[in-house]
């Protein structure tokens, strides 16, 4: 999920190079988010294997309510940062940086819905990665074979993305339940980021930029994954 257009790097645009180093780029940037995704995994695992279960209630019971927006509040400076280290165009080792620290940021996030998903049914997580997963391939694929360059959705997302937050942060504040329809039109929100940011991959992106790029589509796939797992338990409490 990405509204910047770091694409002042030197390195010739995607669209424009050559087909061997533009075939080349599109791997690495796939091949990192799938690295970030397994890294993600490896990360929850190691957390609810290391963690004891009192000590995980604890840490769950202090990000809800008032304390979530703290957490928010903190992910949003991390993610601010990761992603200035990742589009960095002058060391690549900080561009590695920020996407091994938005990974563990995702981590964070993630892990109160996680915990909760799976003491409700230990399976939900594992469907709600399977649909996403689907969703994002399906998505790409639409992208990759019409083409189309969607980079002036980028402002629209951008509106969108800031009523979202403002909606999470009001139900917080005020203590209503943002329910199904808005989970619903968050899934939306991360289907339109995840073909804003394959387009730009097909048509912006510079070819020395896979690490910006794979950051991009993992954050849009993670909060994919996020609302339809919550979608998914919202179904799986009512059984």
């Amino acid at each position: 999920m990405s509204n910047m257009n770091p694409y002042a790097a030197t390195a010739v645009p995607a669209a424009f190079a050559e087909e061997s180093a533009r075939a080349a780029f599109i791997r690495r940037t796939y091949l990192h988010v799938a690295g970030a995704v397994l890294a993600l995994i490896a990360l929850e695992t190691v957390i609810f294997s290391v963690i004891p279960e009192q000590m995980m209630i604890n840490l769950v019971g202090r990000m809800s309510g008032m304390g979530w927006l703290l957490v928010l509040g903190a992910y949003m400076a991390v993610s601010w940062m990761a992603r200035s280290w990742a589009t960095s165009s002058t060391s690549r080792g900080a561009q590695y940086a920020g996407l091994g620290l938005y990974v563990v940021a995702e981590a964070v996030i993630l892990l109160p819905l996680l915990y909760l998903s799976m003491r409700l049914d230990p399976n939900l997580p594992m469907m709600a990665g399977i649909v996403t997963v689907l969703c994002f391939a399906s998505l790409t694929a639409f992208v990759f074979m019409t083409n189309v360059d969607l980079s002036s959705w980028g402002k629209y997302l951008a509106l969108a993305g800031f009523a979202a937050i403002a909606a999470i942060v009001a139900g917080m504040i005020c203590g209503f339940s943002l329910g199904l329809f808005f989970c619903a039109a968050m899934v939306a929100l991360a289907c339109g980021y995840i073909l804003y940011d394959t387009s730009n991959v097909i048509h912006h992106y510079h070819t020395d930029q896979h690490v910006a790029a794979s950051l991009a589509l993992f954050a849009s796939l993670v909060l994919l994954f996020y609302y339809v797992l919550r979608i998914a338990m919202m179904f799986a409490s009512e059984d």
